[in-house]
């Protein structure tokens, strides 16, 4: 296999480990056997300790004095809040309204640019902003579950918040990507990260039964913290090496498709209209929003 279609294989199985995640930490939560917090705890220092013992295989960078505060500053937006509301948020909402919001990415980075950064905006993009946010709004007040105890208007909330603190994350983290190598820029990341969550989640990790997980549930657990957190930022990077962002940023439609199909065999979700005529509207607001002639596409996703 050529180092090109190695690079597609990685960026297809990022959106489907993605995709698959949602379902899989729903179940957890779901019943009950981990809570939110705890569950951002586990995922945290699990990845956190995986990703330094890679590290022990890859050259040591030093790391500027004045650079650590950055690291601190990415690991709030792009780890405690964005895992903390994601986690909690699908805890309240289903798969297939997690997954579709959080393509807004795009189109909330595009905004923060405009007046973080003083990058210009067209008219085709204001338009592609306008369609995204309308199909948000859409899913967030009209969406429903199957599942009585959800609360779909709180979650989709916090959901877009986690999808709005990883834009300002991607902001934030602009010179430290250029400046380190993503190994050492991840390690360090989530290193800080796991001090950050540990005092809000501690009370609830304290209160996992573990002797009532069942093997599906072990594996689910196994899965978000090895799959969809430590392989995603791992073959990520690798993809960017070898494909344009344009192409990248193709294949983050596919999380929506993976998680719903995944959601409704699983029978964790179901398909509607409204979700339906949503995701359309989202998908194309970020098409229009992501795309222009000779321009890369913004590409960019929070965590999954």
């Amino acid at each position: 296999m050529n180092s090109r279609a190695f690079a597609i294989v990685a960026v297809f199985l990022v959106q489907l480990l993605y995709g698959l995640n949602y379902s899989f930490v729903k179940i957890v939560l779901n019943g009950n056997f981990i809570k939110p917090l705890a569950f951002v705890i586990l995922r945290v220092v699990g990845a956190t300790i995986l990703f330094w013992i890679l590290g022990l295989f890859f050259k040591t960078e030093t790391i500027a004095k004045k650079d650590y505060l950055q690291f601190f500053y990415a690991a709030i937006f792009g780890v405690a809040i964005n895992m903390m509301l994601f986690l909690k948020g699908l805890e309240f909402t289903t798969p297939i309204h997690a997954s579709a919001i959080v393509t807004t990415t795009p189109i909330i980075i595009l905004i923060l640019s405009y007046f973080m950064l003083n990058e210009t905006i067209t008219k085709l993009k204001i338009f592609g902003v306008f369609l995204g946010f309308c199909g948000a709004l859409i899913l967030t007040v009209y969406g429903k579950s199957t599942r009585v105890a959800d609360n779909v208007f709180l979650g989709n909330t916090f959901v877009f918040i986690n999808a709005i603190s990883y834009s300002i994350y991607i902001i934030l983290i602009k010179k430290l990507t250029a400046k380190y190598h993503p190994f050492t820029f991840i390690k360090w990341l989530f290193l800080f990260g796991t001090f950050l969550v540990i005092p809000f989640g501690y009370n609830q990790f304290t209160e996992i039964q573990w002797q009532t997980f069942t093997p599906s549930i072990s594996f689910s657990v196994a899965f978000v913290i090895v799959g969809a957190t430590f392989a995603t930022y791992i073959l990520n990077p690798l993809a960017l090496t070898k494909l344009k962002a344009s192409t990248v940023g193709i294949f983050i439609y596919l999380q929506p498709v993976i998680a719903g199909i995944f959601a409704i065999v699983m029978e964790v979700d179901t398909v509607n209209y409204v979700k339906v005529l949503a995701m359309l509207l989202i998908f194309t607001g970020v098409f229009l929003v992501s795309f222009k002639k000779n321009q890369q596409p913004i590409n960019a996703q929070p965590d999954s």
